[in-house]
């Protein structure tokens, strides 16, 4: 008979790995009722909990987990393939998982950890907000790479590798105010969202604040539930709903650049034109923001750079060359064809 998995558990009860991982631990947050539901396909599946991982060396273990939130980012592409080959050439297996919004990845982690005996771990995207006590669940080195991290966690208790996403897009509005615009629209996460878009959102009011110019919360364009995040539909619906409501803009920064594709795609099915009506401004620095007509200004970031970095952190920690360690790399402003002075 075949043996019955953490996975195959969830799927009968209608709920998440990380739920029924939950449940197993007995935490605190999670209801009663679906605990018990839990605790009872468990019983009659006689389910034991990760009893193989336990058994086995972990020392024989030669596999590094890459956990992804938002894998339909075209932005990570390149780094999944630095990732890849850099674990590949150390002889190590690479293993990709997809993490959902919804889900927490520490939890996931936890349980990949144990069924397939990882020596390491690398979080790709997202937003990290744990505390300290669920970090020290996690006992195989992480590094947290492109990934916005909340100030109340110690430094001591991760690695990671990043661009100032704060920084990098006060940079670039700022950059749009020089040019004389003082109606700048953005395409933006949901403002319940805890990404590096919320950092980007942060960069641009701040942007705006020091160079004198007013925020209008009617020019913010937010995330729809059904859309995928950070995509060119993204941009492209957002952007059709701005123009509909008739708001005086001139100019449009996504914190994308699929995102401002997207966005110039709308206004041209509207007969406007890139920049001289609208000026469209970017974020990441992909192949698409120099081949797209008008090429898109943007913020570059080092994707090769940081995916090495990430796994070199990775790698020193492993072998006991380094404790933890943060490296944030500086972007660079790229101007394109699709912004202008007014």
């Amino acid at each position: 008979m075949e043996t019955i998995t953490i996975k195959d558990i969830a799927k009968l009860c209608g709920v998440g790995v990380s739920t029924v991982s939950r449940a197993i631990n007995n935490h605190p947050d999670i209801n009663e009722k679906t605990k018990a539901m839990i605790a009872q396909v468990i019983q009659e599946n006689n389910y034991i909990p990760n009893n193989s991982a336990r058994n086995l060396k972990r020392s024989t273990s030669k596999t590094i987990a890459v956990l992804i939130k938002g894998i339909s980012n075209p932005f990570f592409s390149n780094m999944l393939k630095v990732f890849e080959m850099e674990i590949q050439r150390k002889k190590y297996s690479f293993l990709l998982h997809r993490v959902e919004e919804q889900e927490d990845e520490i939890d996931v982690a936890i349980e990949l950890e144990k069924e397939k005996r990882l020596k390491g771990i690398v979080f790709l995207g997202g937003y990290f907000s744990h505390s300290e006590e669920k970090l020290k669940q996690l006992k195989v080195p992480f590094v947290l790479s492109t990934i916005g991290v909340t100030d109340k966690i110690d430094k001591d208790y991760y690695s990671s590798v990043s661009v100032d996403d704060y920084k990098e897009s006060y940079k670039m509005v700022d950059y749009l105010c020089k040019l004389g615009h003082k109606r700048i629209a953005t395409i933006t996460v949901a403002p319940e969202d805890e990404s590096i878009g919320k950092l980007r959102f942060k960069g641009y009011l701040q942007a705006l604040e020091d160079n004198h110019v007013s925020f209008d919360p009617s020019l913010v364009g937010y995330m729809k539930e059904d859309i995928v995040t950070f995509s060119m539909k993204y941009g492209y619906e957002v952007t059709k709903e701005l123009l509909r409501t008739n708001k005086n803009f001139t100019a449009i920064f996504a914190i994308s650049d699929s995102m401002a594709v997207g966005a110039c795609k709308a206004l041209f099915e509207e007969g406007k034109r890139v920049p001289e009506d609208y000026s469209v401004a970017g974020f990441d620095g992909m192949d698409i923001s120099f081949y797209y007509n008008p090429s898109i200004t943007t913020i570059r970031q080092p994707v090769e750079e940081m995916a090495e970095e990430t796994i070199r952190i990775l790698f020193d920690i492993i072998h006991k060359k380094r404790s933890q360690d943060s490296k944030i790399f500086p972007a660079e402003l790229v101007i394109g064809q699709s912004t202008r002075s007014l």
